[in-house]
């Protein structure tokens, strides 16, 4: 099977970080969370997009 390295990379970074919480969820939400307060970049979130309207032809 054909390995993906930037794929690889990223899993490894992500098993990286989630073992500095010993794989504790609530504990890296909460490390994500006091990141977005100190950091100095503007979040954006952005609504949710609804589908466009189709119309239907009843004949």
């Amino acid at each position: 099977m054909w390995k993906d390295p930037i794929v690889e990379e990223t899993r490894k970074i992500r098993e990286q970080y989630a073992s500095r919480f010993n794989h504790d969820m609530d504990a890296i939400y909460e490390d994500i969370q006091r990141r977005q307060a100190q950091s100095k970049k503007k979040l954006v979130s952005l609504p949710a997009r609804k589908p466009p309207l189709q119309s239907i032809s009843l004949w």
